[in-house]
C-alpha cells in the first residue's frame, strides 16, 4: 500500500499545473524554443534542492573540453567510482541541476562520484552524448580506475545512455564496469510501448515530451540504433544490472522490458518495479519512505559490487 507522504507528494507534483492557474496538464510545446525553456525551468528548479549534503566535497575538472565534477564523500573508498550519467531527456541536465541529488548517492555509497556534462539536443544530437559519455569514461580509465572498481549510474535519458555506453564499450572491445544502476531508463525513443499512452495522464512528465524530446535527440539517425534505443540491442555480455522503474510511469516499459530482454541474454539483472510510483522514484529520497526503501536498496547493490 502507498504510504501516505508518498500520495502527499505525488499528488502536488503530479497536479502542480493548478498551483499555476491552469486546469489542465501541460503539454510540451515542439518548437526549439520550447525545449531550450525547459531545459531553464529545470536549472532553475535545481535552485531549491542545490544544497549539498555535509561531508561532500566537489572537485571540477575539464576533461576533452567537458565539464566534469568529482563528488567526493569523507573517507570514501580508494580507487573506487560510480561514473554518473545525468537525466534530463537529452535536452536538458548538467552538473549544477544533478549535483544535490547525485551527492546523496555518493554520501550514502561512500564512493566517489564522476558527473558530467554531455553535449544536448537540438543542438548537439546524437550520437554527441554518446561520444561525449565515452570519452569521459575512457579518460577514467587512462587515469588509472580499473574497470572492476568503476560502476555506472544513470536515471531516465541518463539511465538509457548508460545501458547504451555499455554496449558502446562491449562493442569496442573497452573493459566494462563491474555492475550498473539505471532509474527509469529511457530505452526505446520510439516511444512505442504501451505505458507511453496508458500512463501520460498519471505521470509527471508534461504531455507529449517524450516524443518532443525524442525528435531533436534522434535527428536523422535511425530512432531503432542501439545506440540511441538500447531496447533494440544484443544485449549478451553485460555486466550485472540494477534497474528500478516506477508503474505510474510513461517509461515503466521501457525498463521492465529491458530487464526481460537482459535476462533472456544471460544478464545478471534485478529489475524492482514501483508500485504506484511515479518517474525516477528513488532519487526523492528521504522525502517518503518508497523513495527512500529503494535509495538503499539501490545503494545495497552499489555497495555489493564496489565495496570489495
Amino acid at each position: 500500500m502507498t504510504s501516505l507522504k508518498a500520495k502527499i507528494m505525488i499528488g502536488l507534483m503530479r497536479n502542480r499545473h493548478l498551483f499555476k492557474g491552469r486546469l489542465r496538464k501541460e503539454t510540451q510545446n515542439e518548437s526549439v524554443e520550447a525545449v531550450l525553456k525547459f531545459r531553464a525551468a529545470c536549472e532553475k528548479g535545481a535552485e531549491r534542492f542545490g544544497k549539498l549534503p555535509e561531508g561532500i566535497s566537489i572537485k571540477q575538472e575539464v576533461i576533452h573540453t567537458i565539464i566534469t565534477e568529482w563528488i567526493i564523500p569523507e573517507n570514501a573508498l580508494e580507487n573506487k567510482l560510480i561514473f554518473y550519467v545525468h537525466g534530463g531527456g537529452y535536452v536538458s541536465g548538467s552538473c549544477n541541476d544533478h549535483r544535490a541529488l547525485v551527492s546523496k548517492i555518493a554520501l550514502n555509497s561512500g564512493i566517489t562520484t564522476l558527473l558530467y556534462e554531455y553535449g544536448l539536443a537540438p543542438e548537439n544530437p546524437f550520437p554527441a552524448a554518446l561520444d561525449d559519455s565515452l570519452n569521459v569514461y575512457k579518460a577514467v580509465l587512462e587515469k588509472g580506475y580499473k574497470a572492476e572498481n568503476i560502476l555506472m549510474m544513470g536515471e531516465s535519458a541518463g539511465g538509457g545512455l548508460s545501458l547504451a555506453l555499455l554496449l558502446k564499450l562491449r562493442d569496442n572491445g573497452i573493459p566494462l564496469p563491474s555492475a550498473a544502476v539505471a532509474i527509469s531508463p529511457w530505452t526505446d525513443l520510439s516511444c512505442s510501448s504501451e505505458t507511453y499512452l496508458t500512463k501520460n495522464k498519471v505521470s509527471l512528465a508534461p504531455l507529449n515530451s517524450w516524443n518532443v524530446f525524442s525528435h531533436y535527440y534522434v535527428a536523422k539517425s535511425d530512432v531503432r540504433n542501439p545506440y540511441i534505443s538500447p531496447l533494440f540491442g544484443d544485449l549478451k555480455g553485460l555486466p550485472p544490472l540494477f534497474i528500478n522503474s516506477g508503474n505510474s510511469d510513461e517509461l515503466f516499459d521501457d525498463g521492465k522490458k529491458f530487464a526481460q530482454k537482459a535476462k533472456q541474454a544471460g544478464v545478471d539483472v534485478f529489475f524492482r518495479e514501483g508500485e504506484g510510483m511515479v518517474h525516477c522514484y528513488p532519487m526523492m529520497a528521504p522525502f517518503f519512505p518508497e523513495a527512500t526503501e529503494a535509495m538503499n536498496e539501490i545503494v545495497q547493490f552499489i555497495k555489493q559490487h564496489l565495496d570489495k
